[in-house]
């Protein structure tokens, strides 16, 4: 089975089809499925009849032939050449449709496409312009730097600042692009931390990391008095595992510094987020809570040219619904925004693999991560710099454009 359209284009041209033909009859062999949720009855009626007229489907709730219910999730089904004609079909009806045929185009365009390079008009550091410049062409590798006491993995090694910055250069050597360093240990049952002591254990690395590298630096809090020192001492990014959601003015900040921010998904707090997490439709919901997450960056004033999402892999999370999010990982890719996820040395592996401990869990990360970059994933979170960077050139040349005459 051939599904990416280069692919289908160069079987094609390998049998003999004519250039014009290979043109017409590739966007034709590609079929996309989106799930839409919460769609008004009369609309939901409107997307049946036109997919079907255009050669696809609308898959719907039977309460909505019986007229029982007001709204309905919608499962469309077709090509690029059927969704486009749909949307045409929706732009001179009401009930919204003008909106939703957009919406489905955009998503199928970002299904498709890269992170792009920062446009010269958007105002940005250059170490960050260089950094998507990367993030365009391969994937990128963060580095962990926790320096905290009591982090799952890696907790205690590295709270002397010295030994923090030593082990910050030894990954940036190892090929991170980069370094995330972070105060407050977000493993499952662990207590939050004053932003004085978070704040004190951080600002310090940064200060020394900065002092000897040009990496970028990206800083793990959700408290925006730490993530503005942060800055202040040398940070670039923001990564919140909250999502803007436990302290809401770390929006206004990274709208103020024009930085980039990742916006993570998180089902309660690290210290009970564990305790028998329930979703009743895991995917659609973490895609809701990102889609609200960048609402309000937006509306806050962050470019959504910098906003980077995260599904939080071990957040409020089973093992099965981890290992859900690596299968369906791209189609997070629907929101537009370059992925990041952080399965490194996580307890989904450990279980799996018949209870590690997380120094024995390289070989899961491996497998995930090579997986994570194959269904999307644009920046990985890892421990261990040198051989996830091997796993990731490895898998980029797999799926990249440039594969070597064969």
């Amino acid at each position: 089975m051939i599904s990416a359209a280069d692919e289908i284009a160069d079987e094609m041209r390998r049998i003999g089809v004519e250039p014009g033909g290979v043109a017409r009859m590739t966007p034709k062999a590609q079929h996309y499925v989106l799930k839409l949720h919460g769609v008004r009855t009369p609309l939901a009626h409107i997307l049946k009849e036109s997919f079907l007229s255009a050669g696809g489907d609308a898959a719907v709730s039977r309460d909505v032939i019986t007229a029982r219910t007001a709204h309905t999730d919608v499962i469309l089904t077709g090509t690029r050449k059927q969704y486009s004609a749909v949307a045409d079909a929706l732009n001179a009806q009401k009930f919204d449709g003008p909106s939703l045929g957009a919406e489905m185009q955009a998503a199928i365009d970002n299904f498709e496409s890269r992170p792009l390079p920062l446009p010269p008009d958007l105002q940005a550091a250059p170490r960050v312009r260089a950094l998507f410049d990367q993030m365009a062409g391969a994937t990128l590798v963060m580095g962990i730097l926790n320096v905290t006491p009591d982090s799952f993995s890696d907790g205690g090694l590295y709270v002397d600042p010295a030994a923090a910055a030593a082990h910050a250069l030894e990954m940036i050597s190892e090929g991170a692009n980069i370094i995330d360093v972070g105060g407050e240990s977000s493993r499952p049952g662990a207590e939050p931390v004053a932003e004085q002591d978070e704040t004190a254990r951080v600002a310090p690395v940064i200060e020394r990391i900065r002092a000897q590298s040009d990496v970028c630096i990206s800083i793990d809090t959700y408290k925006h008095a730490v993530a503005r020192l942060a800055l202040d001492a040398g940070a670039d990014i923001i990564n919140d595992i909250s999502g803007m959601s436990f302290d809401p003015e770390i929006r206004v900040l990274a709208a103020e510094r024009r930085v980039p921010i990742v916006l993570m998904h998180i089902k309660g707090t690290p210290k009970e987020m564990q305790v028998e997490p329930v979703y009743d439709d895991l995917l659609s919901e973490i895609s809701a809570y990102l889609r609200e997450r960048i609402r309000e960056a937006l509306e806050a004033g962050v470019d959504e040219r910098l906003i980077i999402v995260d599904p939080g892999f071990g957040f409020g999370k089973t093992v099965g619904h981890n290992l859900l999010i690596l299968r369906r990982l791209r189609e997070f890719k629907s929101l537009g925004r370059p992925i990041l996820i952080g399965p490194s040395r996580k307890s989904t592996i450990g279980h799996v693999l018949g209870d590690l401990p997380p120094g024995e869990r390289i070989e899961g990360t491996a497998a995930a991560v090579a997986i994570s970059i194959m269904n999307g994933a644009n920046i990985v979170r890892v421990h261990d710099v040198k051989e996830m960077s091997r796993v990731a050139r490895m898998t980029d040349a797999v799926i990249g454009d440039d594969l070597p005459k064969i």
